[in-house]
């Protein structure tokens, strides 16, 4: 078992120790963190971790007997190397109007059945544009005869002709681009904490009804008689990653702790998190801050004098220290009319 320190110097950082790894899954336990923290990671790791899959498919011949919709689906469902996503734009970040080779990967297939029997078509016919230097948006073949995921099946002159658009996205957009097939997360596996009811028949043993997880050897049961700790919190948590197939275990975790970096630095921005130089009086801070204040008491943006109205002259607001506002005595509409608010409608 392996340790690692999330952070280096003190011993008091988060720690990761990996129990077991490989191509399709990774074990290890959090620890010396909080269930919030340990929480964010399991759901980052499931929603926000972007990968590459099929989001437009265009069909040019479909004479098989699954229609247009249903291959679509299927074909989203195809997991696509995502190693190297980062090589590609988010399709709303691009400055393309709909897709490019800087935010998108093309991928033909072309399919005709021209014998008695049957045809089937598998995600290793679909042909990826040579655009890209890497691997990206490559369907991802682990069977053992290279053929990859079952798309349709084809007659004698049934055809399959179509272009299809991968593109890259995370899973709280669609479930296709989930880089996971299971995130297992557990902890206080001996329910020390009574965080979980376990409930049971009367004649069942409890110790049948709910049997103990591996993680339980990791842990020391409670002892008989032990008092109940109501201050006690949960500082080590068991995660399972296993991937979908687009990218490795290990790479899932890393890129979702980038992801929750990203956010994390993004709110502090939001918030306007001061730096100890920047305080009030020391000039220099261009952070979020609340509205001037008005010699007249008003907190406003817009100074002592109002504003004009877009809609037709507008007029004094209260907004610039007091007076008639347009919803007093009217305004003039684009329509050619005039409304008013104190009784009348439209005139």
């Amino acid at each position: 078992m392996d340790d690692y320190d999330m952070m280096d110097g003190a011993g008091d950082q988060p720690q990761v120790k990996i129990s077991g790894a490989d191509s399709t899954r990774v074990e290890f336990q959090l620890s010396k963190t909080n269930l919030s923290f340990a929480n964010s990671i399991r759901r980052i790791i499931q929603a926000e971790v972007p990968t590459i899959a099929i989001d437009l498919v265009e069909v040019e011949v479909n004479s098989s007997v699954l229609a247009d919709e249903f291959i679509a689906h299927r074909l989203g469902l195809i997991p696509l190397d995502s190693s190297t996503a980062n090589e590609l734009n988010f399709t709303r970040d691009c400055d393309c109007e709909q897709y490019c080779e800087q935010c998108s990967v093309t991928l033909t297939l072309n399919a005709k059945c021209q014998s008695d029997e049957i045809m089937k078509v598998y995600a290793s016919d679909l042909v990826v544009d040579g655009r890209h230097s890497s691997n990206v948006g490559k369907p991802v073949i682990t069977d053992p005869d290279g053929l990859g995921c079952l798309i349709a099946k084809l007659r004698r002159d049934q055809e399959l002709r179509l272009t299809c658009i991968a593109k890259k996205g995370i899973a709280k957009e669609h479930s296709k681009w989930m880089p996971t097939s299971a995130v297992g997360f557990e902890y206080d596996p001996h329910n020390k904490l009574a965080h979980t009811d376990l409930w049971f028949e009367n004649d069942t043993d409890p110790a049948v009804e709910w049997p103990k997880s591996k993680y339980a050897d990791w842990e020391d049961p409670p002892q008989e008689g032990e008092p109940f700790d109501y201050d006690a919190t949960p500082n080590k948590f068991y995660f399972e990653v296993e991937t979908a197939g687009g990218m490795q275990p290990n790479q899932i975790v890393m890129s979702g702790i980038d992801a929750l970096i990203w956010k994390l630095g993004g709110l502090l921005v939001g918030l306007g998190v001061r730096e100890p130089e920047k305080e009030a009086g020391a000039g220099g801070y261009d952070g979020p801050r609340s509205p001037d204040m008005n010699m007249d008491g008003g907190t406003t943006p817009w100074g002592q004098d109002g504003y004009q109205s877009a809609y037709g002259g507008g007029g004094q607001t209260a907004y610039g220290g007091g007076g008639m506002t347009s919803y007093g005595g009217g305004y003039q509409t684009a329509y050619g009319g005039r409304t008013d608010y104190q009784g009348s409608s439209w005139q």
